[in-house]
């Protein structure tokens, strides 16, 4: 960049700074993922987008899949689930994994897995970056309700057993491409997770309709 365009770029950032300038940063890189994928994103395609300059963004996120792991997060902010209490655990669950399912889009999962060289290189992997993009808290609202009415015995509970249904969901949009069926989530729900934490005199769990 010459030096009157990054002089140009500083008056832009000085007029937008903190969120107002980070949201345009992160707006330009979804949209060059969108465009052009994970692959070929570079920080200086991102700066031009959001006219602003290449130390801008390294002041911000030190490498690039930093900045995209915020790009991620920014997308799931802005595409929340939202379960409310149904009364009923299965309900629950299938609601919250066909939302989970709507927004990890096979677009997301392959920006996700073409991260992991990058991340490998700085020391960490997709699990570390699972843990700063995905919110457990409604997960763990509806297992909360589920043992409250009497669904889930907590005794048969684990923190594996507990994450089950999402890792499953993800497993299954990694090794197709592809998007979830809602046969898919009852067969998880009906076949798998209920029959793992369901007390004894729940009973069976319903056909999958």
């Amino acid at each position: 960049m010459s030096g009157d365009k990054l002089q140009s770029a500083s008056r832009d950032d000085s007029r937008r700074r903190g969120k107002s300038l980070e949201e345009a940063i992160l707006a330009s890189t979804w949209a060059e993922l969108t465009e052009s994928g994970y692959s070929s994103l570079t920080l200086e395609a991102v700066a031009r987008r959001s006219g602003t300059s290449r130390p801008v963004l390294h002041r911000r996120w030190k490498s690039r899949a930093d900045l995209v792991a915020a790009a991620l997060i920014r997308h799931f902010a802005l595409h929340p689930v939202d379960v409310p209490d149904l009364a009923n655990l299965r309900d629950e669950l299938a609601l919250l994994l066909r939302q989970l399912a709507d927004r990890s889009t096979p677009m997301v999962v392959q920006i996700i897995l073409a991260m992991s060289e990058d991340l490998a290189r700085e020391g960490r992997n997709i699990a570390v970056l699972r843990s700063r993009i995905v919110d457990d808290g409604p997960m763990n609202a509806i297992i909360q309700r589920g043992i409250g009415r009497g669904e889930i015995d907590s005794c048969k509970l684990t923190p594996h057993i507990a994450s089950l249904p999402q890792d499953l969901l993800r497993h299954q949009a990694i090794m197709t491409n592809d998007g979830i069926s809602d046969d898919f989530i009852f067969i998880v729900l009906d076949q798998i997770f209920l029959p793992l934490v369901s007390r004894a005199d729940q009973g069976e769990p319903p056909a999958i309709p």
